[in-house]
């Protein structure tokens, strides 16, 4: 970065560095002890809507690699889009198989990295609940290389619990590189697995 661009204000984005992934088992474990929430065994990859058929391929090649790699039967990831327009792509697992789950978030992101639909992608989720089954969803922002706690409140309302955002907050300060700017925590109402 130049002088002038620090003059001006203009900053380099972050580089998406998808290995940030791999801290979330021992954040989990941090999670569980602080404060009770528990890994579902979902999680999801979010991208901005692609046209024509790409979709469909980029698809077909995740469902591939996955099944290949884990040699489960079924589909192990489930398309979708919302209502916002954007893709989905929802991984599962069982509860204690989260590395698993997250060697799989991070295959999906690296095949759509691959197939050119990098700058598409906008986030990851891996699902946790606690004993009165409240949901909390640990958000990884591949354009900031960061993450934020999103926990809706249930009721089909679209609130959410910020006390509960902000405990998780400091409870995973060492263990996660966590978004500093509030305003960045962008709600992701109705994410698959959450």
């Amino acid at each position: 970065m130049g002088f002038l661009d620090s003059l001006f204000g203009r900053s380099k984005p972050v580089r998406p560095d998808l290995d940030q992934l791999f801290a979330v088992p021992s954040a989990a474990l941090t999670l569980e002890a602080g404060a009770g929430f528990r890994p579902t065994g979902l999680g999801s990859v979010c991208f901005a809507a692609v046209e024509g058929g790409a979709f469909g391929e980029v698809t077909r090649q995740v469902t591939a690699l996955l099944d290949a790699d884990t040699g489960r039967g079924g589909t192990p990831v489930e398309a979708s889009r919302d209502s916002y327009g954007y893709s989905w792509l929802l991984a599962r697992h069982a509860p204690e198989e989260l590395p698993e789950l997250v060697n799989d978030l991070h295959a999906v992101n690296g095949e759509l990295e691959a197939n050119g639909f990098g700058p598409q992608l906008l986030c990851s989720i891996v699902s946790f609940r606690d004993g009165a089954e409240r949901p909390l969803g640990l958000v990884y922002l591949y354009k900031r290389g960061t993450f934020y706690p999103f926990a809706p409140l249930a009721g089909g309302v679209e609130r959410r619990d910020n006390a509960l955002e902000l405990q998780v907050k400091a409870l995973l300060a060492d263990d996660l590189k966590v978004e500093p700017e509030l305003n960045r925590w962008f709600p992701v109402w109705g994410a698959p697995g959450l």
